[in-house]
């Protein structure tokens, strides 16, 4: 089947994440994306272990660099030369989207900034990706991930609370910072698409990890310009709503949310063996519950500590009494529903062998996403070179010879 965006066309002049990830959405979903690399080391991720093991031990295909850069093709291409550069000039041409993360003003050096590809290709998009964004006084700061989980405010309400022992700001466990810009990049291409299906003409797009993060602070961040109160962190329970939290169990954890509607903390009660608690005084109410949650959490604890994860699930979904396992990484994978769902793909590759990834979440009913498998480094350059820039094989040998082109 051709994919929901086949016939479009991406320069991916990205590296490491955010942009990456944009660019392998827009893979999976049919385009052609062509991978913009430094010769001899590529995108930084192809360093990032662990790696596959292959048979003969030989591959050395990174599951960082593989996790982003599916179904792609790949340009090695040293385009700070000018022979070079006109070879992307003329690419770019060719493509409906170019989307890339350099520093402010580093692509303007060799005529690949927008202002300059638009006056020869009016329907380009372009996205570009960066930390701060092109105006503002840190436009020109190197940003990473944990950097702008901090600036943005999302480590300060994530982690323990204040006066638990021990406790300090938390980042994520994945970088959802870079992330969350890589959606938000694929969302408005997709915009900036469809209004050039309807006016012809391209547009620039200037997004920056800050803003997209600041953006995802949501209910948080419009509770604090509504109130003018700052949030706090609340570990994993609810600020106002209790029981809302992660639970200790005999042999892990488990998160229960029962304190809202239909009755269910009294049926989390009658499970757990505690009728008295329904009739406590101090746990009659929500707001009660919440004000008396030191003294109820470790009542309900001392429960759950008598059995497991998978036992207290089997007792509470049935009552209609909203929990679930925190799962270690392996057990998600081993998990009926992930199972039932296949949501593990796994595809041969010529050197890694069998590798296994995840596949992408969209579930069209006719243009299902297309799984690529992630390219070695200038694995197209010379078909690119041929059927794109227009380059003969003489032309096209000259440039791996003078170290432009691998």
């Amino acid at each position: 089947m051709r994919g929901a965006l086949s016939g479009y066309r991406i320069l991916d002049m990205t590296r490491v994440l955010a942009g990456p990830w944009a660019t392998q959405l827009f893979a999976d979903l049919g385009a052609e994306v062509i991978k913009i690399e430094r010769i001899d080391t590529g995108d930084s991720t192809r360093k990032f272990g662990p790696f596959f093991k292959s048979e003969d031990g030989q591959s050395k295909l990174a599951s960082y660099f593989a996790s982003a850069n599916r179904g792609k093709k790949s340009l090695a291409i040293d385009f700070s030369r000018p022979e070079a550069t006109d070879v992307v000039r003329s690419l770019a041409c060719k493509c409906d989207v170019l989307i890339e993360n350099y520093k402010v003003g580093d692509l303007a050096r060799f005529g690949l900034d927008y202002p300059e590809l638009s006056k020869i290709h009016p329907g380009l998009v372009y996205c570009s990706i960066t930390g701060f964004g092109q105006t503002g006084p840190y436009r020109y700061r190197a940003a990473y991930d944990l950097i702008l989980q901090g600036m943005s405010g999302l480590m300060s309400i994530t982690g323990p609370r204040e006066d638990e022992p021990g406790s300090s700001p938390y980042r994520t466990g994945v970088a959802m910072s870079d992330l969350n810009t890589g959606l938000y990049a694929a969302t408005s291409v997709l915009a900036a698409l469809l209004h050039r299906e309807r006016r012809g003409e391209g547009q620039h797009i200037d997004l920056s990890l800050l803003e997209v993060q600041m953006a995802l602070l949501a209910n948080v961040a419009q509770g604090y310009l509504a109130s003018g109160e700052e949030p706090e962190r609340h570990g994993n329970r609810h600020p106002t709503i209790t029981p809302n939290q992660t639970c200790r169990c005999r042999d892990g954890y488990i998160n229960i949310v029962a304190g809202s509607t239909g009755g269910q903390f009294q049926k989390l009660c009658d499970a757990l063996g505690c009728p008295e608690l329904k009739t406590d005084s101090r746990f009659m109410d929500n707001p009660s519950r919440t004000r008396h949650r030191d003294i109820l959490i470790p009542l309900l604890e001392a429960r759950l500590m008598e059995q497991d994860r998978a036992y207290w699930v089997s007792k509470l979904e049935p009552l209609g009494v909203p929990c679930g396992t925190v799962n270690r990484v392996s057990e998600v994978f081993d998990d009926p529903q992930v199972r039932a769902r296949e949501v593990v793909q796994t595809m041969q590759h010529p050197k890694a062998g069998a590798m296994s990834f995840v596949r992408n979440p969209i579930r069209f009913s006719k243009t299902p996403p297309q799984h690529g498998l992630p390219p070695d480094l200038g694995e197209h350059s010379k078909e690119i070179l041929r059927e794109l820039a227009g380059l003969n094989d003489q032309q096209i040998e000259h440039l791996i010879e003078i170290g432009l082109v691998q």
